[in-house]
């Protein structure tokens, strides 16, 4: 075969000499470079000298590196009067558009409190509104990274109606999209409406607060001297009000966490959750379990400590985790699929439902059912709390939240009775009565009415006043009501739970269960919505 003739390199190509931009690419540069950089470079320093990062430093942590692909960032607002005619920076304090995390698209939005300190105008709220609508559109979550100080008061009542489109915008998407608020400054007034409309809210310590009315507001009328953290900094309302689903002491690990939760959920209401490999054998046995729970129902136990037995490598998610601590809500994986953990909490209040579990717990179970997230229930209750103050501030409607969002999921729904299910608690904790698909209960489960001790007071009270001998006779009467009421066998005699289970086996049963109801399918009756207790 013959050789390719040799390159003349007497003319070999020179470097050339790239061509100088054009006046429009340089002006275009210039421009971006503005509306990146901001007009006055102390506003960044003055926002690290708070121990805040800016807009755009948010973003990239909460995204995949160079995967920022941004929306109007040369918008500029056309507001008159009171000066606002001579500044009109670009972005108009609200950096927009969408990106990857872990390769599936997420849209965010950014307020950059160094522009008008984050405060919310016409151009501003219009930009919201178009990423909002495009992430319904694009079927893909919507976060939001907050740190502004309200409605530009400059613009009026159009800063306010801006504050309207994004409420009407929240609603819509709700159940449709997952919605995530992260507050990383103050929020007041009626800028706390959107988060408090979205799925979840991340708060950041000493740095991030929400009220509707501030500290100077609330001294000059109710003369209550109180500071912004006092009255709504990220403890107060992860712990009291249960406003706030997750509190961090700083902003990476805050915004690490919200990477975490949407690994977990499905882009929309019409996908299935993302499924991770796991490692950990489905079949690996759970002897640990028979000694975390205590056979004694009066011994206390953390109950965090069988989630992470039974789930993917012992790892999960826990929402609200200082607020209504009786009742634990975590997202999960088991088998490598999302799931959805509702499971009551011995130690804290003896696990008993009451007012602010019932509400924790049926947004949780809400919130699944919206997106395909199946519901894994451990139960281990008491009852609910009595008292003058619970029946009078509404345990009745507001516990009935719970009962209603159990009836109405159609998600696959597995339930396993560990130890104490004492009556309408044990109905509301998704019991087959009230649509579980499998119902699974462990040797010492005690699924009754109420405990042997209180029954036999009730149904002999006669028979122990009329004794010779009270003591004794009560302590017979109540072995009697255990014998034959409450035994671990009562309920699976009677078709209540599907099977008595060997602890150890629980973790490959829920995995089984959860794969043989992968297609499960159940409709609900045509109607426009419900109307769920309030």
């Amino acid at each position: 075969m013959g050789h390719a003739p040799p390159t003349d390199t007497s003319t070999a190509a020179l470097p050339a000499t790239a061509p100088a931009p054009s006046a429009p690419l340089l002006e275009l540069a210039a421009r971006k470079a503005l509306a990146r950089d901001g007009e006055d470079p102390r506003a960044t320093e003055r926002q690290h000298a708070k121990g805040k990062l800016t807009a755009r430093e948010r973003i990239g942590l909460l995204l995949d590196k160079d995967s920022f692909c941004e929306v109007e960032q040369l918008r500029r607002h056309r507001a008159q009067g009171f000066g606002l005619e001579a500044k009109r920076p670009f972005t108009d304090g609200v950096v927009t558009g969408w990106g990857t995390v872990e390769g599936r698209t997420v849209f965010v939005y950014a307020h950059d409190f160094r522009i008008f300190g984050g405060a919310l105008g016409e151009a501003h709220a219009t930009k919201i509104h178009k990423i909002m609508d495009m992430a319904i559109a694009a079927g893909a979550p919507l976060v939001s990274l907050n740190d502004g100080a309200g409605a530009r008061i400059q613009e009026g009542v159009s800063a306010l109606a801006g504050y309207g489109g994004i409420f009407q915008r929240n609603t819509r998407a709700s159940g449709v999209i997952p919605q995530i608020s992260v507050m990383l400054g103050p929020c007041a007034g009626g800028a706390a409406y959107s988060p408090a409309l979205t799925d979840f809210v991340f708060m950041v310590r000493e740095t991030s607060q929400m009220f509707i009315t501030g500290p100077d507001v609330v001294k000059a009328v109710t003369g209550e001297e109180i500071t912004q953290n006092g009255l709504g900094g990220a403890d107060v309302h992860a712990g009291v009000s249960g406003v706030s689903h997750f509190a961090y002491d700083d902003e990476e690990t805050c915004i690490a966490e919200v990477r975490y939760l949407l690994s977990m959920l499905p882009q929309n209401n019409r996908e299935l959750p993302p499924v991770v490999p796991s490692a950990d054998p489905a079949h690996r046995p759970g002897a640990a379990l028979l000694d975390l729970v205590p056979a004694d129902g009066n011994r206390s136990y953390d109950v965090r400590d069988v989630i992470e037995e039974l789930v993917d490598d012992g790892e999960h998610m826990e929402v609200h985790t200082a607020w209504a601590p009786n009742i634990v809500c975590a997202f999960a994986r088991l088998g490598g699929h999302s799931v959805g953990i509702v499971a009551n909490q011995p130690l804290a209040m003896a696990g008993v439902l009451d007012i602010q579990a019932s509400e924790k717990a049926a947004r949780f179970v809400q919130f699944c059912d919206a997106f395909n997230i199946p519901l894994v229930t451990l139960v281990d209750v008491p009852g609910f709390l009595p008292g003058v103050d619970q029946e009078h501030e509404g345990i009745i409607r507001r516990g009935a939240k719970l009962l209603y969002a159990y009836c109405n999921a159609t998600v696959p729904r597995i339930s396993v009775v560990l130890r104490k299910a004492y009556g309408g608690a044990y109905i509301v904790m998704d019991s087959r009565s009230i649509g579980a698909d499998v119902a699974f209960a462990w040797p010492a489960n005690e699924i009754a009415v109420m405990g042997a001790e209180g029954a036999a007071n009730v149904v002999f009270r006669r028979e122990i006043a009329a004794s010779r001998d009270p003591g004794a006779t009560r302590a017979e009467k109540i072995e009697e009501y255990r014998r034959e009421l409450v035994h671990p066998y009562y309920a699976a005699e009677r078709g209540l739970v599907d099977d008595v289970i060997d602890p150890r086996e629980t973790r490959s049963l829920l995995i089984r269960s959860l794969a043989m109801l992968t297609a499960k399918h159940a409709d609900l009756p045509s109607r426009r919505h419900g109307n769920p207790p309030q």
